[in-house]
């Protein structure tokens, strides 16, 4: 397969390249970069050094994907809509976005987390892609928004609860590392505020809260389900840290809750059952969720653990898991990546 990458210089793109480069069924790469056209990878990707020669193309993204099987979009919020069009008509056979512009079809949770949809005759062209639930669903697919990293680990933690008597909206507490707000500086990014810190951000209305709104809401069956996502920044680089804290109308023993968790991802290869907490660090670099889902001692209240990594699972990893099922490959080529432990 020939596959594009459009806007591969930054954090996402770099992990996009690196499972590609790598991938059993892709012979040809073309990674786009305005700020690095004509550099090698490895100049904004040391990592890939080994992997490949190749250097940035400056090409225009419907230039870059004419001709290609799949093309990855990697790029800023919003950018995506603006070059969408052309891309389609470049004619790929699979477009993958990787930002936010096409994740949620409901035109007013859209607008509440993101502001106007920039190009609504587009949207109902994509799939959301969280494949872990969807799986074999994707296949035939030719054009899939891939959901966001807090996102990602929310709705796996949420996704068995569908079907259960509820007190109210389950509440996810979740920690980011720096890597998830890209790999341009900003204030809250810099390393010494960043280091030895822990705050909330995007207090009482996270972006991220529109898709898992709209998720939930169509597995709950209920239009008016809601969810809350209380997001924060924490002191490491990589990897998302969720815990979901629900209550329960009707009781369910702890044994009861694993095992609903347990049947609720029957052969997935990349979730992971675990019988205690995970630990971030055992799925830094890796495609894995590890879950660990309990209930309180009176059964009335369920506690849910996910620990992902934000640019594997949550972004290039889960796109190309997308991919591969969309096009009825493996599902796991290119992606049984041994993490690094220690970090």
């Amino acid at each position: 397969m020939r596959v594009a990458v459009i806007g591969a210089a930054g954090y996402v793109g770099g992990e996009l390249l690196r499972i590609v480069l790598q991938h059993p069924h892709i012979r040809e790469c073309v990674a786009t970069s305005r700020s690095q056209a004509g550099k090698p990878f490895a100049s904004a990707h040391p990592g890939l050094a080994l992997l490949s020669d190749a250097r940035f193309s400056g090409a225009a993204p419907a230039e870059a994907a004419a001709g290609a099987d799949v093309v990855f979009l990697a790029l800023e919020h919003g950018q995506s809509s603006q070059v969408m069009g052309e891309l389609i008509d470049a004619g790929p056979g699979l477009i993958i976005d990787l930002a936010a512009d096409f994740r949620i079809q409901d035109g007013r949770l859209h607008e509440r987390s993101y502001g106007p949809h920039p190009a609504p005759a587009l949207v109902h062209r994509f799939r959301y892609a969280l494949a872990d639930v969807l799986g074999p669903e994707l296949k035939g697919a030719t054009a899939l928004a891939a959901p966001g990293c807090f996102a990602t680990a929310a709705q796996l933690a949420l996704y068995p609860l569908a079907g259960l008597e509820l007190v109210g909206p389950p509440a996810i507490f979740a920690v980011t590392g720096s890597s998830g707000a890209g790999v341009h500086p900003k204030p809250t990014t810099h390393h010494p505020a960043r280091a030895h810190n822990l705050f909330a951000y995007s207090v009482m209305g996270h972006r991220h809260e529109g898709e898992i709104l709209e998720q939930w809401r169509r597995w709950a069956a209920n239009a008016a389900a809601g969810a809350r996502l209380m997001a924060h920044s924490g002191p490491f680089v990589r990897g998302i840290y969720a815990t979901l804290h629900a209550a329960l109308a009707r009781p369910l023993s702890a044994a009861d809750v694993a095992a609903r968790w347990r049947n609720s991802y029957p052969n997935r290869p990349f979730v992971q059952l675990l019988d205690q907490p995970p630990e971030l660090t055992h799925a830094v670099g890796t495609n894995l969720a590890l879950i660990h889902a309990t209930a309180s001692a009176d059964g009335h209240e369920v506690q849910v653990m996910v620990a992902i990594d934000n640019l594997v699972k949550g972004a290039g990893g889960q796109a190309v898991q997308a991919m591969n099922l969309a096009l009825g490959l493996d599902e796991t080529a290119g992606l049984r990546m041994a993490g690094m432990f220690p970090v």
